[in-house]
């Protein structure tokens, strides 16, 4: 995914440390990894999203019209009611997650960074006649987190994502720096990552890959509604529900805090018991270093993997804990 937003100007404060790979252009940390994640923890600071992409959609019919191409029920969302939401391939394979909320006038939603592209190819290919106009607003506004607890204030006229996990501004992109020197600590995006990994929630790109269906990733009920009408890859979804169980399902490892390197992406998981060079049984989908947890990851298994089964992550010991049920 290529990023298509600018760098960041809080980059430019000190100690920052660009984030590599598709989130480019947002600090990784700001040189106390711990001390940030405590942060966050605590309720305070302010976590730099502008990488992501912002898609806005307008019109009367914009609900309703989501309504036919989304995994989530949205035909009745409420202003000021945050929800996710997914885009299936025709076989029910993950192809965007967007991060959605209406204002009453626009339905905002975050994606991941670069994708919004495709994204808006997509929208504008279902159009039709329906009176919705979407549009590419990264340029203008930057998605800022704050997290849950946090009393930092939100200006007026800025949409906003409520969630247990805290509130995601879309602030104009013009005020980023000003509003993070206002009420920052600002938090690099590995301490995010931390506490994400640290809540099970799966990301696209990173959990994901090109035949992730939702129910491997627990994200039946978060981002699909399963009493709602027909949208593309619904078929699959219903199948999977009503008569069988995903091939695969997501694990929270925790992984051997002697090791001084963490499993990357893709790192091969085994069984313990077969050694490094077993059978491939799962691939580490994120890993980070918790300030409270040590060494922890997500990790994609088989479905049929003994659920207190030791693991090895390349080879790196692994226990597990179940996040979706085989």
């Amino acid at each position: 995914m290529q990023r298509l937003s600018p760098s960041s100007p809080l980059l430019t404060l000190p100690g920052a440390v660009s984030a590599e790979g598709v989130d480019e252009g947002v600090a990784a940390h700001y040189g106390d990894l711990f001390r940030e994640q405590r942060s966050l923890s605590d309720g305070s600071g302010v976590v730099d999203l502008s990488h992501r992409g912002v898609v806005a959609v307008t019109g009367d019919d914009r609900l309703s019209w989501l309504h036919l191409l989304l995994t989530q029920h949205v035909s009745e969302l409420p202003a000021g009611r945050a929800t996710e939401a997914l885009i299936l391939s025709a076989n029910g394979h993950i192809e965007h997650a967007l991060y959605l909320v209406d204002d009453g006038t626009t339905t905002w939603a975050h994606v991941e960074p670069g994708t919004q592209e495709a994204l808006l190819t997509y929208l504008e290919s279902m159009k039709f006649f329906y009176r919705v106009e979407v549009a590419d607003r990264t340029a203008e506004f930057a998605v800022v987190h704050l997290p849950a607890g946090s009393i930092a204030p939100v200006p007026d006229g800025v949409a906003v994502r409520e969630t247990p996990f805290g509130r995601d501004l879309f602030l104009p992109r013009a005020d980023l720096e000003s509003y993070a020197a206002e009420h920052g600590p600002a938090v690099g995006l590995l301490a995010y990552e931390a506490l994400r990994v640290e809540q099970h929630r799966p990301r696209l790109g990173f959990e994901t890959d090109h035949r992730t269906i939702p129910h491997e990733l627990g994200w039946i009920g978060s981002a699909v509604h399963l009493q709602k009408g027909c949208y593309r890859g619904q078929e699959t979804v219903a199948r999977v529900q009503n008569l069988g169980k995903p091939p695969r399902r997501l694990v929270f490892l925790h992984l051997d805090g002697s090791e001084v390197h963490l499993p990357a992406h893709g790192a091969e998981v085994r069984l313990a018991a077969d050694g490094p060079e077993g059978r491939k049984i799962g691939f580490v989908t994120t890993s980070v270093r918790h300030h409270e947890l040590g060494p922890i990851a997500l990790a994609l298994v088989k479905r049929n993997v003994p659920t207190d089964a030791p693991l090895l992550a390349e080879t790196t010991a692994a226990a597990q804990e179940v996040v979706v049920e085989p």
